[in-house]
């Protein structure tokens, strides 16, 4: 009786950490599309992140920045949401050997976060800024 219990009460977790996997990917697609606004930090300029659904169901996109060092255009290696909040990461187009760490929290049309410049597979922050943006 008690391992029937067990198999009962462990069936109803995994269903319920699916049905919380499959909402937090519904919850992804919510952000698709354009959204445009600026970044500050150790300068300023136009950012510009643009979120689709990938091909696996998760999540991709890409960003355009303006910069006085110049302007670039990257894709997002990795991007997840847990319901309202993304992380991503993409490679440095300016200096090959960093990755930029972004962090942001979306509500409704808007969404705010941060960015930190750090050197490619993790390590300390060499310069870190913030960004708004909207959606287009």
């Amino acid at each position: 009786m008690r391992v029937r219990s067990c198999v009962w009460v462990l069936a109803a977790f995994f269903c319920a950490a699916l049905a919380g996997t499959a909402a937090s990917t519904e919850q992804s697609g919510d952000y698709a599309g354009q959204w445009t606004g600026t970044w500050d930090g150790s300068g300023s300029g136009n950012f510009e992140l643009t979120l689709e659904k990938a091909k696996d169901g998760g999540t991709a996109g890409k960003v355009a920045v303006t910069t006085e060092q110049g302007n670039y255009t990257a894709d997002l290696k990795s991007v997840s949401f847990n319901a309202n909040k993304m992380t991503a990461t993409y490679d440095f187009p300016l200096d090959p050997s960093a990755e930029v760490a972004l962090a942001a929290t979306f509500e409704a049309a808007k969404a705010a976060g941060t960015w930190s410049l750090r050197p490619k597979g993790g390590g300390a922050e060499l310069v870190g800024g913030s960004f708004t943006v909207s959606k287009k």
